[in-house]
C-alpha cells in the first residue's frame, strides 16, 4: 500500500523509526516537531527526498496541528494514516514532588496533544470518507501503576480511553454518514528511547537494566513490525496492534536464562545525550 502517513513527534525515537519504516515501504511521510532545526535535522537523516516533509508544530496547540495536516495535504494530497506519537515524561518522583509546570507539560503533550491530533485527523478523514487515526499507548495504558510514573501513566491511560470513545463516536457517525474512518491503538511495548532512559540515577539504572534487557527492544526492531501491521489495515475500529503482549513477555522471562539479551548500554548515557520529549 502506497500511503501518506503523518507522524507527530517524528523527529526522534519511535516516531522517527516509524517514519523510516514507512519510507522504506514506499510511503509518503510528514513529521513534525516543536523546533525547526530539529525537524530539518530529522529530515536529513530520513533521506526521504520528495517523499518526506517536515513541519514545525506544537501538538498542544490545535491550530498548529491543523497546520501539520495542511502541510501534508499540500505536499502529497489526501492523508491516509495519522499517528499521534508525540510524548513526554516527568522526572521519576512522587506526585507531590512534581512541580505543576512539569506535570502540566506532560499532560499537555501526552493527552491534549492526542486530543488535538485525533480531532483534526478525524474531522478531515470524515470529509474524505476514509482514514486511520492511530494513537500511541505507553506504560499505564493497561491500568498498571509504578511509583514515580503517576502523571505519565495517567496520561497514557487517558489516551486509551480517548481512542475507545473516538471509535464509538465514529461507529455512531456511520449510522447517518457512511464512512471508513477508524480510531486505533499502537502499543510498542518497552522501546529503548530517550524517554525510557530519562531521569534514572546510575544506581536505579543498574537495578532496572537486567529486567529491561529481557523486555525492551530497539527502535529498529519494533518500528518495521508496527509499520507492516498499520499498512496491512486489518485492525477493526477501536482495535489495537501490540508488539509486547503478555504472552511474549512471559515467554521472554521463561527463557531469560538461556537467551541472554542485551539491548541497553552497560552504563547510563549522559544527561546531555538524553531528552525529555520527542
Amino acid at each position: 500500500m502506497t500511503a501518506t502517513v503523518v507522524i507527530t513527534g517524528g523527529t526522534r525515537g519511535i516516531g522517527h523509526g516509524l517514519a523510516r519504516a514507512f519510507l522504506d515501504r514506499g510511503c509518503r511521510v510528514a513529521v513534525c516537531g516543536r523546533d525547526e532545526a530539529v525537524v530539518e535535522a530529522a529530515l536529513e537523516k530520513l533521506r526521504g527526498g520528495s517523499r518526506a516533509v517536515g513541519h514545525t508544530a506544537d501538538v498542544t496547540d490545535r491550530e498548529q496541528v491543523a497546520g501539520l495536516w495542511t502541510a501534508a495535504e499540500n505536499a502529497f494530497g489526501p492523508v491516509d494514516i495519522w499517528i499521534n506519537n508525540a510524548g513526554a515524561t516527568t522526572a521519576r518522583k512522587p506526585l507531590w514532588e512534581l512541580g505543576p509546570q512539569e506535570a502540566d507539560a506532560v499532560t499537555a503533550v501526552n493527552l491534549r496533544g492526542v486530543v488535538n491530533g485525533s480531532a483534526v485527523a478525524a474531522e478531515h478523514f470524515l470529509r474524505q470518507g476514509r482514514g486511520r487515526v492511530w494513537n500511541m499507548e505507553g506504560f499505564g495504558s493497561d491500568g498498571r501503576t509504578m511509583p514515580g510514573l503517576s502523571v505519565y501513566g495517567a496520561s497514557k491511560r487517558g489516551v486509551t480511553y480517548l481512542t475507545g470513545a473516538l471509535a464509538a463516536d465514529l461507529k455512531r457517525e456511520r449510522e447517518t454518514r457512511p464512512h471508513d474512518v477508524r480510531a486505533l491503538l499502537l502499543s510498542p511495548g518497552i522501546v529503548v528511547t530517550d524517554l525510557l532512559l530519562h531521569d534514572y540515577t546510575p544506581r536505579e539504572y543498574a537495578k532496572a537494566r537486567p529486567v529491561l534487557n529481557i523486555l525492551a527492544d530497539r527502535v529498529e526492531t519494533v518500528t518495521p513490525w508496527l509499520a507492516d501491521r498499520v499498512l496491512a489495515d486489518r485492525t477493526a475500529n477501536g482495535g489495537r496492534v501490540a508488539w509486547l503482549t503478555r504472552r511474549k513477555a512471559a515467554g521472554r522471562f521463561a527463557t531469560a536464562a538461556l537467551r541472554k539479551r542485551s539491548v541497553l548500554p552497560p552504563e547510563l548515557p549522559s544527561a546531555a545525550n538524553r531528552a525529555v520529549a520527542p
